[in-house]
């Protein structure tokens, strides 16, 4: 398994001889709240071929409507259930939506809905492929809902936010420790990186490497891997 930061939340995971796109997301200016941090590793073209797209929530910054509409109609955009006419909407062709705890399989992957807490229709997502469990997460709050997801799932990889903003959008420090604690991943790669409030006023100190820090103070074994825009993870770099 491969796993390659495009950007923000867009990540690309190769498996199972698939290529699955989470939250696409392609803008490089951001809004007239938010800028972007850096310009997505890859662009729509060279992302046109995937097997399948997740998308876990309709916000500006995880979905990109030029990109759904060049997607060919044979490539599955899974999305909440309650979401289905938004997503539709933003130019995605082929909709698959998922209730919690439902599963799909597409080839050789599996896809389950699992819980999320946050603004709009949210969901998070577990996949399985070459007998491993990666959890996306979206954008997520802190839910005890984790623990359940802990406990059907043995997972090796979490997608998770990790930092915040003074209006959080996503779970800060301390919340994404808590959800390490419940969900018990082995390794973590933060995600929700790629914008920064345009005014210093809405800044704060939140760092994945903060969130690692907080890790290693409460003696927490998962492994945190911090990838920058075109870095990689593999299996190879799972300490034994």
């Amino acid at each position: 398994m491969k796993v390659t930061m495009i950007g923000h939340s867009t990540v690309l995971i190769e498996a199972a001889g698939m290529k699955i796109l989470t939250d696409p997301y392609f803008g490089t200016w951001g809004n007239l709240a938010y800028k972007r941090t850096a310009p997505p590793s890859r662009t729509r073209e060279e992302l046109e071929a995937v097997d399948l797209v997740l998308v876990s929530h309709n916000h500006w910054d995880h979905t990109d409507s030029r990109y759904f509409r060049a997607l060919a109609v044979e490539v599955p955009v899974v999305a909440p259930r309650a979401a289905i006419r938004i997503t539709r909407a933003k130019g995605a062709k082929n909709v698959v939506g998922l209730g919690r705890w439902e599963q799909r399989q597409f080839g050789s992957v599996a896809v389950t809905a699992v819980p999320a807490l946050h603004m709009g229709l949210p969901g998070s997502f577990v996949i399985e492929a070459e007998g491993m469990h990666v959890y996306f997460a979206g954008d997520t709050y802190y839910g005890g809902f984790m623990k359940e997801i802990g406990k059907k799932f043995s997972l090796d990889l979490a997608l998770m936010p990790v930092t915040t903003f003074r209006i959080p959008m996503t779970m800060g420090e301390r919340s994404a420790a808590r959800a390490v604690e419940a969900l018990r991943p082995r390794t973590v790669i933060p995600i929700h990186l790629g914008i920064r409030p345009r005014s210093p006023l809405l800044r704060t100190g939140h760092t994945a490497e903060g969130f690692s820090k907080r890790l290693r103070d409460a003696g927490l074994e998962t492994e945190v891997a911090i990838l920058r825009e075109g870095e990689s993870w593999t299996t190879q770099d799972v300490q034994p």
